[in-house]
Protein backbone atom coordinates (compact mmCIF):
# COMPACT_ATOMS: atom_id res chain seq x y z
CA UNK A 1 0.00 0.00 0.00
CA UNK A 2 1.25 3.37 -0.81
CA UNK A 3 1.74 5.83 1.96
CA UNK A 4 0.01 9.13 0.19
CA UNK A 5 -2.57 6.50 -0.46
CA UNK A 6 -3.15 5.48 2.82
CA UNK A 7 -2.80 9.01 4.28
CA UNK A 8 -5.36 10.43 1.95
CA UNK A 9 -7.89 7.59 3.09
CA UNK A 10 -7.08 8.72 6.56
CA UNK A 11 -7.81 12.46 5.90
CA UNK A 12 -11.62 11.13 4.54
CA UNK A 13 -12.11 8.84 7.45
CA UNK A 14 -11.62 11.33 9.64
CA UNK A 15 -13.04 14.05 8.12
CA UNK A 16 -16.69 12.03 7.45
CA UNK A 17 -16.74 10.13 10.48
CA UNK A 18 -17.99 12.88 12.56
CA UNK A 19 -19.12 14.86 9.72
CA UNK A 20 -22.67 13.25 8.72
CA UNK A 21 -21.52 11.55 5.05
CA UNK A 22 -20.93 8.65 5.75
CA UNK A 23 -17.17 7.76 6.44
CA UNK A 24 -17.42 4.03 5.47
CA UNK A 25 -18.98 5.10 2.15
CA UNK A 26 -16.19 7.60 1.47
CA UNK A 27 -13.67 5.30 2.19
CA UNK A 28 -15.04 2.53 0.00
CA UNK A 29 -15.41 4.96 -2.93
CA UNK A 30 -12.18 6.65 -2.38
CA UNK A 31 -10.29 3.13 -2.27
CA UNK A 32 -12.44 2.45 -5.53
CA UNK A 33 -11.35 5.58 -6.89
CA UNK A 34 -7.73 5.04 -5.79
CA UNK A 35 -7.79 1.31 -7.24
CA UNK A 36 -6.89 0.32 -3.84
CA UNK A 37 -10.08 -2.46 -4.30
CA UNK A 38 -12.09 -3.72 -6.86
CA UNK A 39 -15.55 -4.19 -6.81
CA UNK A 40 -16.66 -8.12 -6.14
CA UNK A 41 -13.21 -8.48 -4.14
CA UNK A 42 -12.87 -7.63 -0.45
CA UNK A 43 -9.71 -9.20 1.12
CA UNK A 44 -8.80 -9.02 4.91
CA UNK A 45 -6.64 -6.41 4.64
CA UNK A 46 -8.78 -4.05 3.33
CA UNK A 47 -11.59 -4.38 6.47
CA UNK A 48 -8.26 -4.19 8.97
CA UNK A 49 -6.80 -1.03 7.48
CA UNK A 50 -10.46 0.62 7.14
CA UNK A 51 -10.47 -0.70 11.54
CA UNK A 52 -7.01 1.01 11.75
CA UNK A 53 -8.61 4.47 10.69
CA UNK A 54 -11.49 4.31 12.87
CA UNK A 55 -9.19 4.16 15.64
CA UNK A 56 -7.50 7.25 14.98
CA UNK A 57 -10.87 8.71 15.20
CA UNK A 58 -11.61 7.18 18.34
CA UNK A 59 -8.27 8.56 19.34
CA UNK A 60 -9.48 11.90 18.69
CA UNK A 61 -12.80 11.34 20.23
CA UNK A 62 -11.14 10.62 22.99
CA UNK A 63 -8.93 13.17 23.06
CA UNK A 64 -11.46 15.99 22.97
CA UNK A 65 -14.38 14.50 25.15
CA UNK A 66 -11.38 13.72 27.96
CA UNK A 67 -13.01 15.39 31.07
CA UNK A 68 -16.31 13.89 30.15
CA UNK A 69 -14.95 10.23 29.98
CA UNK A 70 -12.63 10.73 32.79
CA UNK A 71 -15.96 11.44 35.00
CA UNK A 72 -17.51 8.79 33.39
CA UNK A 73 -14.43 6.42 34.40
CA UNK A 74 -14.44 8.17 37.93
CA UNK A 75 -18.44 7.53 38.45
CA UNK A 76 -17.89 3.90 38.76
CA UNK A 77 -15.92 4.58 41.90
CA UNK A 78 -18.09 7.53 43.09
CA UNK A 79 -21.55 6.42 43.85
CA UNK A 80 -22.88 9.95 44.11
CA UNK A 81 -22.24 11.12 40.69
CA UNK A 82 -25.56 9.66 39.70
CA UNK A 83 -25.88 11.21 36.04
CA UNK A 84 -22.30 9.55 34.55
CA UNK A 85 -23.31 6.56 36.14
CA UNK A 86 -26.78 6.32 33.87
CA UNK A 87 -24.80 7.82 30.97
CA UNK A 88 -22.24 4.63 30.72
CA UNK A 89 -26.11 2.34 31.60
CA UNK A 90 -27.93 4.05 28.13
CA UNK A 91 -24.24 3.37 26.48
CA UNK A 92 -24.19 -0.28 27.40
CA UNK A 93 -27.71 -0.33 25.95
CA UNK A 94 -27.37 1.68 22.80
CA UNK A 95 -24.37 -1.03 21.82
CA UNK A 96 -26.64 -3.90 22.10
CA UNK A 97 -28.58 -3.26 18.61
CA UNK A 98 -25.29 -2.57 16.53
CA UNK A 99 -23.80 -5.47 18.32
CA UNK A 100 -26.57 -7.79 17.67
CA UNK A 101 -27.01 -6.67 14.00
CA UNK A 102 -23.26 -7.03 13.18
CA UNK A 103 -23.07 -10.76 14.07
CA UNK A 104 -26.20 -11.78 13.09
CA UNK A 105 -25.68 -10.32 9.50
CA UNK A 106 -21.79 -9.87 9.14
CA UNK A 107 -21.08 -11.55 5.86
CA UNK A 108 -23.85 -9.13 4.78
CA UNK A 109 -22.61 -5.88 6.08
CA UNK A 110 -18.67 -6.83 5.03
CA UNK A 111 -20.05 -7.59 1.38
CA UNK A 112 -21.71 -4.73 0.99
CA UNK A 113 -18.37 -2.64 0.99
CA UNK A 114 -17.88 -4.52 -2.45
CA UNK A 115 -21.08 -2.65 -4.27
CA UNK A 116 -19.97 0.57 -4.80
CA UNK A 117 -23.13 1.33 -6.38
CA UNK A 118 -24.81 0.04 -3.54
CA UNK A 119 -22.73 2.59 -1.34
CA UNK A 120 -24.01 5.31 -3.22
CA UNK A 121 -27.93 4.39 -2.88
CA UNK A 122 -26.83 4.45 0.84
CA UNK A 123 -25.65 7.92 1.00
CA UNK A 124 -28.74 8.84 -1.42
CA UNK A 125 -30.54 7.48 2.32
CA UNK A 126 -28.76 9.76 4.40
CA UNK A 127 -29.37 12.45 3.06
CA UNK A 128 -33.33 11.87 3.33
CA UNK A 129 -32.36 11.21 6.81
CA UNK A 130 -30.77 14.33 7.60
CA UNK A 131 -33.83 16.09 6.43
CA UNK A 132 -35.88 14.32 9.14
CA UNK A 133 -35.39 16.89 11.61
CA UNK A 134 -36.42 19.59 9.57
CA UNK A 135 -40.00 18.29 9.41
CA UNK A 136 -40.25 17.03 12.11
CA UNK A 137 -39.45 18.39 15.12
CA UNK A 138 -41.12 17.08 18.49
CA UNK A 139 -41.12 18.20 21.98
CA UNK A 140 -37.70 18.36 23.91
CA UNK A 141 -37.22 16.02 27.05
CA UNK A 142 -34.16 15.08 29.01
CA UNK A 143 -32.31 12.35 27.75
CA UNK A 144 -33.13 9.04 28.64
CA UNK A 145 -33.87 5.31 28.03
CA UNK A 146 -36.29 6.31 24.97
CA UNK A 147 -33.09 8.38 23.15
CA UNK A 148 -30.60 5.43 23.91
CA UNK A 149 -32.50 2.63 22.28
CA UNK A 150 -32.96 5.03 19.33
CA UNK A 151 -30.05 5.87 18.22
CA UNK A 152 -28.87 2.25 19.33
CA UNK A 153 -30.90 1.44 16.81
CA UNK A 154 -29.58 3.73 14.01
CA UNK A 155 -26.35 3.10 14.71
CA UNK A 156 -26.85 -0.73 13.72
CA UNK A 157 -28.67 0.37 10.27
CA UNK A 158 -25.04 2.47 9.73
CA UNK A 159 -23.12 -0.57 9.49
CA UNK A 160 -24.17 -0.38 6.12
CA UNK A 161 -21.60 1.71 4.10
CA UNK A 162 -22.75 4.93 2.94
CA UNK A 163 -25.47 5.57 5.96
CA UNK A 164 -23.64 7.81 8.41
CA UNK A 165 -23.30 6.64 11.34
CA UNK A 166 -23.60 10.40 12.97
CA UNK A 167 -25.84 11.39 10.52
CA UNK A 168 -28.32 8.52 11.88
CA UNK A 169 -27.65 8.39 15.48
CA UNK A 170 -28.14 12.53 15.72
CA UNK A 171 -31.00 12.35 13.91
CA UNK A 172 -33.11 9.37 15.78
CA UNK A 173 -31.97 11.70 19.23
CA UNK A 174 -33.15 14.52 17.65
CA UNK A 175 -36.31 13.10 16.49
CA UNK A 176 -36.94 11.15 19.72
CA UNK A 177 -36.82 14.47 21.50
CA UNK A 178 -33.42 15.13 22.58
CA UNK A 179 -31.73 18.23 22.74
CA UNK A 180 -29.37 18.94 19.65
CA UNK A 181 -26.09 19.44 21.69
CA UNK A 182 -26.85 15.96 23.76
CA UNK A 183 -27.89 13.78 20.71
CA UNK A 184 -23.90 15.07 19.17
CA UNK A 185 -22.45 14.07 22.15
CA UNK A 186 -23.82 11.09 22.99
CA UNK A 187 -23.89 10.10 19.51
CA UNK A 188 -19.50 10.30 19.60
CA UNK A 189 -19.67 8.56 23.08
CA UNK A 190 -21.27 5.62 21.36
CA UNK A 191 -19.05 5.62 18.68
CA UNK A 192 -16.33 4.47 21.52
CA UNK A 193 -17.56 0.92 22.44
CA UNK A 194 -18.25 0.45 18.57
CA UNK A 195 -14.47 0.43 17.19
CA UNK A 196 -13.86 -0.85 20.94
CA UNK A 197 -14.78 -3.83 20.23
CA UNK A 198 -14.31 -4.12 16.59
CA UNK A 199 -10.62 -3.45 17.22
CA UNK A 200 -11.04 -6.87 19.56
CA UNK A 201 -12.59 -8.76 17.14
CA UNK A 202 -10.15 -8.18 14.54
CA UNK A 203 -6.91 -7.49 17.29
CA UNK A 204 -4.93 -10.80 15.67
CA UNK A 205 -5.24 -9.14 12.27
CA UNK A 206 -4.07 -5.58 13.66
CA UNK A 207 -0.75 -7.34 15.18
CA UNK A 208 -0.02 -9.15 11.46
CA UNK A 209 0.13 -5.61 10.42
CA UNK A 210 1.70 -3.79 12.56
CA UNK A 211 4.79 -6.39 12.00
CA UNK A 212 3.94 -6.30 8.19
CA UNK A 213 5.33 -4.95 5.56
CA UNK A 214 2.38 -2.06 5.07
CA UNK A 215 3.19 -0.75 8.60
CA UNK A 216 4.28 2.43 7.37
CA UNK A 217 1.29 2.94 5.79
CA UNK A 218 -1.15 1.93 8.20
CA UNK A 219 0.51 4.40 10.90
CA UNK A 220 0.59 7.24 8.30
CA UNK A 221 -3.37 6.53 7.64
CA UNK A 222 -4.08 6.08 11.70
CA UNK A 223 -2.10 9.91 11.95
CA UNK A 224 -4.16 11.28 9.36
CA UNK A 225 -7.65 10.10 10.74
CA UNK A 226 -6.79 11.02 14.17
CA UNK A 227 -5.72 14.46 13.17
CA UNK A 228 -8.77 15.28 10.27
CA UNK A 229 -11.17 13.56 13.15
CA UNK A 230 -10.38 15.99 15.64
CA UNK A 231 -11.32 18.71 13.17
CA UNK A 232 -14.37 17.21 12.61
CA UNK A 233 -15.53 16.92 15.86
CA UNK A 234 -15.69 20.43 16.65
CA UNK A 235 -16.79 21.37 12.67
CA UNK A 236 -20.08 19.15 13.94
CA UNK A 237 -21.00 20.35 17.03
CA UNK A 238 -20.26 24.12 15.56
CA UNK A 239 -22.38 23.11 12.28
CA UNK A 240 -25.19 21.56 15.29
CA UNK A 241 -25.03 24.67 17.07
CA UNK A 242 -25.91 27.07 14.30
CA UNK A 243 -28.64 24.31 12.73
CA UNK A 244 -26.59 23.69 9.70
CA UNK A 245 -26.89 20.19 9.86
CA UNK A 246 -29.58 19.53 6.81
CA UNK A 247 -26.88 21.32 4.45
CA UNK A 248 -24.97 17.91 4.51
CA UNK A 249 -28.23 16.15 3.12
CA UNK A 250 -27.63 17.84 -0.15
CA UNK A 251 -23.59 16.84 -0.15
CA UNK A 252 -24.99 13.16 0.33
CA UNK A 253 -27.25 13.51 -2.64
CA UNK A 254 -24.27 14.58 -5.38
CA UNK A 255 -22.27 12.07 -3.94
CA UNK A 256 -24.37 9.11 -3.92
CA UNK A 257 -25.77 10.14 -7.37
CA UNK A 258 -22.56 10.44 -9.30
CA UNK A 259 -21.29 7.67 -7.36
CA UNK A 260 -24.21 5.16 -9.23
CA UNK A 261 -23.65 6.70 -12.32
CA UNK A 262 -20.22 6.45 -12.43
CA UNK A 263 -19.96 3.17 -11.20
CA UNK A 264 -23.22 1.58 -13.04
CA UNK A 265 -21.55 2.68 -16.52
CA UNK A 266 -17.81 1.78 -15.83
Amino acid sequence: MEIWKAILVGIVQGFSEFLPISSSGHIALTQFLLGMREPGVLPEEDITFELVVHIGTFLSVVIYFRERLLGLLFSLWQKERTEERQMILWLFIATIPATIAFFSFRDFFEGAYNNPVLVGTCLLGTGAILLLPKFFRPKKTEFGLKHAIWMGVAQALAILPGVSRSGSTITAGLLSGTKPSKAAEFSFLMFLPAIGGGTLVKAKSILEVAQGDNAGAYTAGFLAAFLSGLIAVYLVLSAIKKGKFEYFAYYCFVVGISAIIYFSVK
